[in-house]
């Protein structure tokens, strides 16, 4: 470590962004916030403390690496939740299909920002979270593209709310159109966009129910592996066309990777899985705290509304298709 990491001001940024974490996780416990998720809760305790108290300059250092580094390490460690081997022999058709849910993401993303003018870039990061996998992906996509970290921040923070929305009105519209647990499950895990989501809205399925919701699911999650690499390579072209020189390459997609070829081949202790899947979540929340510090809420009044009709219009839509998509499987 060079020596602007090994002072006050960075290490005290880090534990703030850890202490807000921990809180957020804490406040996750509570009735309500249980369903919108650490990330969130985070996300929105950042972005409320810069508008009452401002930014904590003096641990600007700290707050920064948690926003950036630890992000990508998190996306790294993100790995561990795939088993390569089983999506490829069980999952090929959740492949196909979760390929579609993509491709459908991104053309409606781009429609629709063609239609409300808006914020292009907030608007390329939420067709990623749309199509892929929430947070995981925006935090991916963004660090690709260089998005600002206020875009990054909407666009997270958004994905997180809708997305939950949907996830707890699945748990009513199952039953009511009284669809079986794998039906079910496969058309939650092809239409939520995070993970966490999939997991509170299959919890009502059944075990058969859930293993499709994350078959299902853990396929589009593979897919941000090759979409990643088709992103970076377009960006690097842009880049070579402007004549910007050196094209920054976003080495922790091939430690994310490694990471699940290593899952897929050596098996990780119960344990030793859980331990990291925690660490996962808590460096993610840490990392939501600084993106939510890096938010104005001018920025919020300005650029978040049109997206927002944006992200709703393209959801709906999405589970209206893979509903009847699932029905026919």
């Amino acid at each position: 470590m060079t020596n602007k990491y090994l002072n006050r001001p960075f290490i005290s940024g880090i534990l703030f962004t850890l202490i807000i974490a921990l809180l957020s996780i804490l406040l996750t416990m509570l009735p309500v916030l249980s369903s919108v998720g650490a990330l969130a809760v985070a996300l929105l305790i950042g972005v409320i403390y810069r508008q009452t108290l401002g930014y904590p300059e003096p641990l600007r250092t700290g707050i920064t690496f948690s926003a950036k580094k630890l992000l990508r390490f998190a996306i790294v460690l993100y790995g561990f939740k795939l088993n390569l081997q089983l999506i490829l022999n069980d999952g090929w058709v959740m492949i196909l299909l979760g390929t579609g849910v993509i491709l459908f993401s991104f053309a409606m993303m781009h429609l629709l920002n063609k239609y409300f003018k808006t914020n292009s870039s907030i608007m390329f990061l939420m067709a990623a979270g749309t199509g892929i996998c929430g947070a995981a992906a925006i935090s991916a996509v963004s660090s690709i593209t260089k998005a600002k970290e206020e875009d990054t921040a909407i666009s997270i923070g958004l994905i997180s709310v809708v997305g939950t929305v949907f996830a707890l009105s699945y748990t009513f519209i199952g039953p009511l159109f009284g669809m079986n647990d794998v039906t079910y499950g496969i058309w939650s895990g092809l239409s939520l966009h995070e993970i966490a989501q999939v997991v509170l809205a299959g919890g009502s399925a059944g075990d058969d129910g859930m293993a499709m919701a994350l078959l299902a699911k853990l396929s589009r999650v593979f897919l941000l592996i090759p979409v990643s690499f088709m992103i970076m390579y377009f960006v690097s072209r842009k880049q070579d066309r402007k004549a910007e020189g050196k094209v920054d390459v976003p080495y922790f997609l091939f430690f994310f990777v490694l990471v699940a070829v290593i899952n897929t081949f050596i098996t990780i202790p119960a344990g030793l899985s859980s331990a990291i899947d925690q660490l996962t979540t808590l460096l993610m929340v840490m990392a939501m705290v600084g993106l939510g510090l890096s938010v104005p809420l001018q920025s919020i009044r300005e650029k978040a509304l049109k997206p927002l009709y944006a992200l709703v219009i393209t959801s709906v839509l999405l589970s209206i298709i893979t509903f009847y998509i699932a029905a026919v499987i």
